[in-house]
């Protein structure tokens, strides 16, 4: 096992588990953690105004200290008092995976961090985002709910092959942007596929919709009026220039509501709007509004139309509370509804998420079909039947039957035997000698053997995924593009020593380090560094070291002239150091 378990992460299945990956704390270096320190100590101060109440108890609660990268076995002995826990993964994850994770209870943490040049905004999931992002507010026990609660419903919604041809491209784009020294050329062309992508007229699927949701709330959410918002989205809390923007009157703040869904999103640019929810159960309102929308609660023709195109593992639930999962293939129709369904590749047979003895994918390894309906001419659906109308229909064992269902489907054979649920409903029926068609179309044929039939007057559900975890190896998750892991030159090496003596010497562990010697090398050979002068500023100011002090704002005046654009950063952690309060 790579990481430290505990009874929550314990409870996740086989599938979710493969994306989990070690934090390896040490190799965070000096500047990682001058990073973190930087950025939490400018969100916190400027935070402490515009987030909502629940921010600042919610570090406290999760273990999130301003100085340190938090290490996820510490926090994780501290989320647990709150029935949350922390996995490490690499950089974007599917979105189904990310969602049945936080089902669980599960908070998903990328544990890379972003470079110091992308130190206020990284397309790239990172432990600033996730970590200082997500973790505070879910100590809210209303919202860590709705996250629960999103996860669940999110899980189940349906994809399409295009969303994933879109995560890929969305997750090698952020890689190779926070990547040191990617060309230009290939980020303009990976740009220029994800917008490709987006053009395309292609049907949003319910995963694509309910992305935006997530999007709009988990990651990008304001809370309180348009007029006087709050942040609570982990984008916003993780990003010292977006927290910002978004407050100006540059970014139209909207009321939220189901409409959001419709709203798509640019992970690479800073949003042009945003939406405000009035407080934290609202956000349950309108999830509970979507997921009425969703194939989960309907069901029916649209739902195994949506399970056909995602091309993935899914589930179609019958009336009776038979589940089937596999890859669904075809449908056959009649007055809108679906008469026949039909997978293809290994399948297996479910009743409440618990897989039917005798029904795995072994033994269905080459597909399922079934029809979906009432008898022709019989108002009596077979699952409503009595065990004396099931006999005086000839549905018994022994009998050999020709059932007509309303839409066409005829299933002609010799009834072995039935299986029923714990209502004593009968929910499969199994045939020897069958034989099924549909207007001269063979479904089934005898030398296919047994025939196994669902019972089902109507299909109640359609979801993403299988019913039971157990019944397939999931463990099968491969992505195209992993982070990339800079190669560290000699003088990469020497700057990391420089700031890994002035963080020991202002955590007291090593005291003897001369820092004018510090300012010196930098001076010499690292002029364009910004941050480690704040850091040494910070020591410095007031007391003794007021020429020291002098000194380095006089270098820090000439950073700023040679790199105009990091001129705010520099004023910004000069004030933090002084105690006062930033402008933003």
């Amino acid at each position: 096992m790579s990481y430290e378990s505990n009874p929550i992460l314990d409870r996740l299945p086989r599938h979710l588990r493969q994306y989990i990956k070690p934090q390896n704390y040490d190799d965070y270096t000096p500047i990682d953690q001058a990073v973190w320190r930087y950025v939490m100590r400018k969100n916190v101060d400027y935070l402490s105004r515009v987030a909502h109440p629940s921010y600042l108890p919610g570090l406290k609660k999760t273990g999130i200290s301003q100085d340190h990268i938090p290490n996820m076995y510490g926090m994780n002995r501290i989320l647990k008092e709150i029935g949350w826990a922390a996995v490490a993964v690499d950089g974007f994850i599917p979105p189904a995976a990310f969602m049945e994770f936080q089902a669980y209870n599960v908070l998903v943490i990328a544990s890379d961090i972003r470079q110091l040049d992308h130190i206020e905004y990284t397309p790239a999931p990172d432990i600033i985002h996730e970590g200082a992002g997500h973790a505070p507010i879910i100590a809210n026990p209303e919202y860590a709910e709705y996250l629960r609660r999103f996860g669940e419903i999110g899980c189940k919604a349906i994809s399409s092959a295009h969303d994933y041809e879109v995560y890929e491209a969305v997750r090698h784009l952020s890689i190779i942007k926070e990547a040191t020294g990617t060309d230009p050329e290939e980020i303009e062309k990976a740009e220029a596929r994800i917008d490709e992508l987006q053009a395309g007229d292609v049907a949003p699927s319910e995963m694509s919709l309910i992305r935006n949701l997530h999007w709009w709330t988990v990651e990008y959410g304001l809370i309180g009026t348009p007029e006087n918002p709050k942040i609570y989205g982990a984008g916003l809390l993780s990003s010292i220039g977006e927290s910002s923007w978004c407050m100006t009157d540059k970014v139209k703040k909207i009321p939220y509501s189901i409409e959001a869904v419709r709203t798509s999103f640019d992970i690479t640019k800073p949003q042009p709007q945003l939406f405000v929810t009035p407080d934290f159960a609202f956000l349950s309102q309108v999830l509970e509004e979507f997921a009425g929308t969703m194939a989960l609660r309907k069901g029916g023709l649209d739902g195994i139309e949506k399970l056909i195109r995602s091309a993935a593992l899914g589930t179609a639930e019958f009336s009776t509370g038979l589940q089937v999962s596999g890859v669904f293939t075809d449908v056959v129709s009649h007055d809108g509804k679906p008469v026949y369904i039909q997978t293809q590749g290994p399948t297996a047979l479910a009743y409440r998420e618990k897989q039917l003895i005798g029904h795995s994918t072994a033994h269905h390894p080459d597909g399922f079909g079934a029809p979906v309906g009432k008898l022709k001419g019989i108002n009596l659906a077979i699952e409503d039947m009595s065990p004396r109308d099931l006999k005086a229909y000839k549905i018994y064992e022994g009998e050999r039957v020709r059932l007509e269902f309303e839409g066409g489907v005829v299933v002609e054979g010799d009834i072995v035997t039935g299986t029923r649920n714990l209502q004593g409903e009968i929910i499969l029926i199994t045939f020897s000698d069958c034989r099924v068609t549909h207007a001269g179309r063979e479904l089934y044929t005898p030398d296919l053997g047994l025939y196994h039939m669902a019972v089902g007057e109507q299909i109640v559900s359609a979801f993403n995924g299988p019913a039971d975890n157990a019944s397939f190896d999931r463990v099968t998750h491969t992505p195209e593009t992993t982070t990339i892991k800079p190669r560290k030159s000699p003088e990469r090496l020497r700057l990391e020593r420089l700031y890994g003596q002035v963080r020991e010497f202002r955590e007291g562990t090593n005291t003897t380090i001369s820092r004018n010697k510090v300012l010196r090398e930098l001076k010499n050979h690292f002029p364009e560094d910004w941050l480690l002068p704040v850091e040494l500023y910070e020591l410095a100011k007031g007391g003794k070291d007021a020429d020291f002090a002098g000194e380095i704002l006089d270098h820090l005046e000439a950073v700023k002239q040679r790199r105009p654009e990091i001129g705010h950063l520099v004023d910004d952690g000069v004030s933090l150091a002084r105690g006062e309060t930033v402008t933003y």
